[in-house]
């Protein structure tokens, strides 16, 4: 099994509403925070009917973890409708609690629907491989190609990431939405940085992300080229605040996201 799914491949505890996510490694290194989001997810998935797929998920980080640390999830079954269903998931390390989350699901309904792009005239083949936006030990980089292609400068900022899965994935839906929550964090908080022309990569300061959001429209299929375009549209107080959209490569729009981070001086 790749490094990226054995991440997503949690193990039973001591009760059914209990699960085990597996280290990143290396140790004495801090956790990334895109596994809490992916692990937290597959946590709460593994507790509701399978007709039920996720259509939004809020998490908050309240402490580093360890990334050489197993991570023990804690589910609350908050609701079962005949049609949705939401969950609450806690992650701890040692009784320290690290990240709250909520997650609602629910079966496909009939409605009116919109949110799609031209599909991008860039070929990412054509970029450069660079990675994230920033140092990343914990993840699996080998088994992730990511291609950076940013577009202007200062309030008009707009990060434009590339990036697929190079490795074999199951056909199962759920995975790739599992991969897709566990790559779209990758220092999303960085173009709130890269409006003042400063970045996550110098450390000129303290930064992470405090909270996330995802709402999921549509599948994704995280083995193929996908867009994450993200941009900030306010910062204050020593925090700031990132949009984006993760669009797949025929240019509809798979999920919104948004994202506060601490960006204080140091």
């Amino acid at each position: 099994m790749s490094r990226l799914l054995r991440l997503l491949d949690l193990r039973s505890a001591a009760t059914e509403d209990m699960r085990i996510g597996p280290s990143s490694g290396p140790d004495g290194k801090r956790s990334y925070g895109g596994q809490f989001m992916a692990q937290s997810l597959a946590a709460a998935h593994a507790t509701v009917d399978g007709d039920r797929l996720p259509t939004n998920m809020h998490l908050q980080f309240l402490r580093g973890g360890e990334a050489g640390k197993d991570v023990e999830y804690t589910i609350t079954r908050v609701f079962d409708g005949r049609t949705a269903a939401a969950r609450r998931i806690d992650a701890r390390q040692e009784d320290r609690l690290l990240t709250t989350a909520t997650v609602s699901f629910a079966i496909d309904l009939p409605g009116p629907e919109h949110g799609r792009r031209s599909p991008s005239t860039v070929d990412p083949d054509t970029l450069p491989r660079t990675g994230p936006a920033g140092p990343a030990p914990s993840m699996p980089l080998d088994e992730l190609d990511i291609r950076i292609d940013d577009e202007s400068s200062g309030e008009q900022f707009v990060r434009r990431l590339f990036w697929r899965a190079t490795v074999p994935l199951p056909k199962d839906p759920m995975v790739h939405t599992l991969v897709a929550a566990y790559v779209t964090d990758v220092y999303m908080i960085d173009p709130a940085l890269q409006v003042h022309g400063h970045s996550m990569q110098a450390r000129t300061h303290r930064s992470g992300t405090t909270d996330s959001s995802i709402w999921f429209h549509r599948p994704v299929r995280a083995d193929e080229w996908n867009l994450l375009e993200s941009r900030s549209p306010a910062a204050a107080r020593g925090r700031g605040v990132v949009t984006a959209s993760l669009i797949r490569g025929d240019g509809v729009i798979a999920a919104t996201l948004a994202q506060e981070g601490l960006i204080a001086e140091r």
